[in-house]
């Protein structure tokens, strides 16, 4: 028997999210690496806001385990949102499969920055498929995808009949909507018609007729409410 219901949330806005932002079309390099970002002020004002919103659930909804990815920017999320929401601390199990997609040599640059500096690639990008791609050193949505699989059948093992809340990326987001569906792999592209997954963003599914429902995806009225 696997989890009851799964709470997956982006983290809030992070350093390089902001950063992008604000380049706008013009070319970036990005210092930092993934293992270095944490959240902005908004950031964090989004964390806090998620808390609130599990404080405001009932007991017998509110998530009993938490599955989070290494990176500071999803780790200091769930830190701000469990003060917040005032409980004791629930355990947290730390795992390098729900890591961000991984953009290898792309990692420090914006759109407009590897279009200047990798032309080659983003033509091999256009004929393969955004979904398929794999940057030279990366990963593609696809490689997120099979470790992802690879860790809904450990969750079976450790969540069964518990609510699990994930804290991780866009791109765990959006391939845990396509592993928990349960399609062939053949229709994974499809899924990118529901990015992009917003900072804080709140997906959940639960348990019916044998099989995980999709509760409500990419919801981020608890940062407007209030």
């Amino acid at each position: 028997m696997g989890p009851v219901v799964i709470m997956a949330v982006r983290h809030g806005q992070s350093q390089a999210n902001l950063a992008h932002e604000e380049a706008g079309d013009r070319p970036l390099r990005y210092e930092p690496g993934d293992h270095e970002v944490t959240l902005t002020e908004l950031g964090r004002a989004q964390a806090a806001a998620l808390g609130r919103l599990l404080a405001d659930m009932p007991a017998a909804d509110a998530p009993e385990l938490v599955w989070c990815s290494p990176y500071l920017r999803a780790l200091d999320t769930w830190k701000t949102a469990q003060h917040v929401w005032g409980v004791d601390p629930l355990p947290v199990t730390v795992d390098e499969r729900l890591r961000d997609q991984e953009a290898g040599a792309f990692a420090h640059y914006n759109l407009a920055a590897i279009m200047e500096r990798f032309p080659e690639e983003m033509a091999r990008r256009e004929a393969e498929g955004a979904y398929a791609f794999r940057p030279p050193g990366g990963e593609s949505l696809a490689d997120v995808v099979v470790r992802l699989r690879d860790w809904l059948k450990d969750l079976d093992g450790h969540a069964g009949g518990r609510r699990v809340l994930i804290v991780a990326h866009d791109s765990v987001v959006l391939g845990l909507r396509h592993v928990i569906a349960g399609g062939p792999d053949e229709e994974l592209a499809a899924v990118l018609a529901f990015a992009p997954v917003l900072n804080a963003s709140v997906s959940v599914w639960r348990t019916g007729a044998g099989r995980f429902e999709l509760d409500r995806f990419n919801d981020v009225a608890h940062l407007t409410s209030g």
